[in-house]
């Protein structure tokens, strides 16, 4: 029951993102925001994700009632969207305190999912997610007719989010690991959390300029889409399959996971145009997200005593700060050059990670 409970948050969690981050930019389009307007709401989510680990450094603890807190003003910020999606100002605040929650729930549940799943099934049960987002991407896009489906979609999504969040709280037992004995601190592994700032930096040009690209580089807008599905189908077969693999070094795994993606970069700068090297670009996204994402949360599980501060940083240092100045780098850097540039930020990413000594076993 752990397991399908576990499966089962990750598809809706995934699927609200799906739907938050596909399709309501959109939306805001369709009602008359203009494209600055849209940019700020969306870089808030991720600037919240990266401030509000900082707040539980020291003056908050992230515990049950923090955690259904954040579940319960979830709900009222999904239906805040109804009350403030034609005011710029009360809608930004309101996805502003949406951040904030959602920096909370996923690395509070990925917590209990390696203290409860560990290593061997964690991958099977995250899969579930990519499912949910790709799902959820799938349907949306033939029934998205107007503006209030999408925001139908979001709050019932995450009315399912919470009642599986709910039940996977008796699992949270306090062992006497997840009170730290000593202070969190960044600066003890500072340049394992840099190479996590440049890996999500790389991937900016990706997620916010491939379809882009690549259109301009005479690959058709549905063949694209296709690149985009094959990369998350790899995603997926790498989550199922990738337990013996998590069993080797993880600082060893992660640094050839970053050099692929490296290569990944350097061959979409190389070859654009050229489908079979695409295709096999989007296949090493099994590396580069699936086995990259799950080998980082486990290391840092392992390392730190504050596992659910470390999980906090960990989406905030990187995909919330690396995310946000990824898409506002790649806009910057955009043109032929582009994934010459991602691949730059890789191999720097590399380089930081290379540093650390890799005779730990976990």
């Amino acid at each position: 029951m752990l397991f399908f409970n576990l499966s089962a948050f990750y598809f809706f969690y995934f699927a609200a993102v799906a739907v938050y981050v596909i399709f309501m930019p959109k939306v805001l389009h369709d009602i008359g925001y203009t494209p600055s307007e849209i940019g700020v709401i969306f870089a808030l989510a991720p600037l919240m994700r990266f401030a509000t680990p900082f707040l539980f450094l020291k003056h908050i603890k992230l515990d049950r009632n923090i955690f259904r807190l954040a579940l319960f003003t979830s709900i009222l910020c999904s239906i805040g969207f109804y009350f403030t999606l034609h005011n710029f100002y009360a809608f930004m605040l309101n996805n502003a305190l949406l951040g904030v929650c959602l920096s909370l729930i996923l690395p509070y549940i990925e917590v209990i999912a390696l203290k409860e799943l560990g290593k061997d099934k964690y991958g099977r049960s995250r899969l579930y997610g990519s499912i949910g987002f790709t799902v959820i991407a799938l349907i949306l896009a033939k029934f998205l007719s107007e503006p209030q489906i999408a925001l139908h979609y979001y709050l019932t999504i995450n009315i399912f989010i919470v009642i599986f969040s709910l039940l996977l709280l008796k699992h949270d037992v306090e062992h006497k690991d997840t009170i730290s004995s000593k202070p969190f601190s960044v600066f003890e592994y500072w340049p394992f959390w840099l190479s996590l700032f440049f890996m999500q930096i790389s991937f900016g040009g990706f997620y916010n300029f491939f379809t882009i690209y690549e259109t301009e580089h005479g690959i058709s807008l549905e063949m694209t889409s296709y690149l985009w599905s094959f990369g998350v189908i790899c995603e997926i077969l790498m989550f199922y399959f990738q337990a013996p693999l998590l069993k080797n070094n993880l600082l060893n795994i992660i640094k050839f996971s970053i050099l692929l993606t490296a290569i990944r970069w350097l061959l979409l700068y190389l070859y654009p145009d050229n489908l079979y090297v695409t295709f096999f670009t989007q296949s090493i996204h099994a590396f580069s997200f699936g086995l990259y994402h799950s080998s980082v949360i486990i290391y840092l599980f392992s390392i730190y005593e504050n596992k659910k501060l470390a999980q906090q940083f960990m989406y905030g240092v990187a995909y919330g700060l690396g995310g946000f100045i990824g898409a506002l780098v790649a806009g910057w850097l955009y043109g032929e050059n582009l994934f010459l540039y991602s691949s730059i930020f890789a191999t720097i990413s590399l380089l930081f990670v290379s540093t650390l000594k890799t005779e730990r076993k976990i």
